[in-house]
């Protein structure tokens, strides 16, 4: 009976050698790197001590623009939550009435309710790109993190951009002479004399009351600006 190759046991090879000095200093190699690396400077980012400047086109937390005269961008058409596939954005629109005084932007409706579920949000942004007026885009903050899962749900007030040079807290009329189309040609620069006088006249000293994230907060959240309202998805 013939034998067979692939019974029996196998015999261990002995490992081979290079030679008496190589096998003596071959362990000395190994620590060459690490005692090489020992004296490069450390490429450690002490965070968040010294942070990384993101790209500028980085994709961080969402933000709700404005017109130039404080005016909200979004008009609450829910393009955005529809576009979500993570099924983290709620809007709800509400018409806009010049008669009681409540415009918040210059179409018909705008976002009454908006939240977006940071737990559920992958940064996709397709909500960028459904957005038909530039009202959202994402800015360079990243610092999400919380101890608490409801505080990761931000609603309108804490999404609104704040309020620059030139603005005035919605609600309030539009520029006169103006229309929608207006607005998003560009030919609206700033708040005219005539919107100030109807808020000092009908909020008064309640008009930063009327938006949270107001006037009175403009230089606490600058840095929370982040980018600029030309960035795309």
């Amino acid at each position: 009976m013939a034998d067979n190759p692939r019974s029996g046991k196998h015999e261990a090879r002995e490992p081979e050698s290079n030679g008496f000095l190589a096998d003596l200093f071959a362990p000395v190699a190994g620590f060459g790197v690490t005692f090489a690396t020992m004296f490069r400077k450390v490429q450690t980012e002490e965070y968040p001590e010294q942070k990384r400047p993101t790209q500028l086109r980085f994709h961080g937390r969402h933000q709700l623009n404005r017109h130039p005269d404080g005016l909200e961008k979004c008009v609450g058409c829910e393009l955005c939550a529809w576009a979500c596939p993570a099924d983290a954005i709620l809007v709800e629109g509400a018409g806009n009435d010049d008669a009681t005084g409540q415009r918040f932007s210059p179409g018909e409706r705008y976002g009454r309710v908006y939240q977006i579920n940071y737990l559920r949000c992958i940064f996709c942004g397709l909500c960028i790109e459904a957005c038909p007026t530039r009202a959202l885009t994402m800015t360079n903050e990243y610092e999400l993190a919380d101890d608490n899962r409801a505080d990761l749900i931000f609603t309108k007030d804490q999404l609104l951009a704040p309020l620059q040079s030139g603005m005035l807290p919605a609600p309030h009329p539009m520029v006169a002479g103006m229309e929608e189309r207006d607005y998003y040609q560009g030919k609206v620069t700033g708040a005219t004399d005539a919107q100030r006088e109807w808020v000092d006249e009908h909020r008064g000293d309640d008009a930063d009351a009327a938006d949270p994230s107001g006037a009175s907060d403009a230089s606490d959240n600058a840095a929370r600006a982040g980018a600029a309202e030309g960035r795309t998805a």
